[in-house]
């Protein structure tokens, strides 16, 4: 399995659960939905996310994804970040995982995404 995650409200994932599909703001502002692979999503978490409660982490499997991922680097940082230029199926997650911040506001993968 190729998978991505997303970082999202916990209200937005229930809203979408029971009116599918999933729409994060970002496809409204940006044409697209930004994730990152396992290894890169701390960086986001911790620069857009810093103290943020409230916050879970969806595992998608990309290859359930109905809509085009395309892997991009928009914001010159040296790296291709996954970005779903659509809607996103519910059906393609997999997991879903609380994501708290630690006590001083940063995050930690959650020892399940570790093993993957």
């Amino acid at each position: 399995m190729d998978t991505i995650l997303h970082i999202t409200r916990r209200e937005d994932w229930e809203t979408a659960v029971t009116t599918p599909p999933y729409r994060a703001d970002s496809l409204e502002t940006d044409g697209f939905i930004h994730c990152s692979t396992i290894e890169q999503v701390l960086k986001p978490a911790n620069e857009m996310f810093h103290g943020q409660t409230g916050l879970v982490l969806l595992v998608i499997d990309s290859a359930k994804v109905q809509a085009d991922i395309i892997y991009e680097d928009c914001y010159e940082s040296g790296q291709e970040f996954p970005h779903i230029y659509g809607p996103l199926n519910l059906d393609a997650v997999v997991q879903v995982f609380d994501f708290p911040p630690d006590a001083d506001g940063s995050f930690s993968l959650p020892v399940e995404l570790r093993k993957l």
